[in-house]
């Protein structure tokens, strides 16, 4: 079993986890809806990646109760 030779202060603790932080994200405005999206990737509401549409959006389907 360990056992610590000195104590370690409360600030040296403090400081070897200054790094364990969480990073927040930066999003960005997509330039074609407006929706905040990741940088360098592709537009969950539209599609669309620099300017041009990757991935066609179907809108939501309206099922009949009768068709269900």
């Amino acid at each position: 079993m360990a056992v610590q030779q000195n104590k370690v202060s409360r600030s040296r603790r403090n400081s070897r986890r200054a790094h364990d932080r969480l990073v927040v994200c930066n999003p960005n405005e997509c330039p074609n809806c407006g929706e905040l999206k990741r940088p360098h990737h592709i537009c969950a509401a539209c599609g669309h990646y620099a300017d041009r549409e990757v991935i066609s959006i179907v809108e939501e389907i309206d099922l009949d109760e009768e068709a269900a």
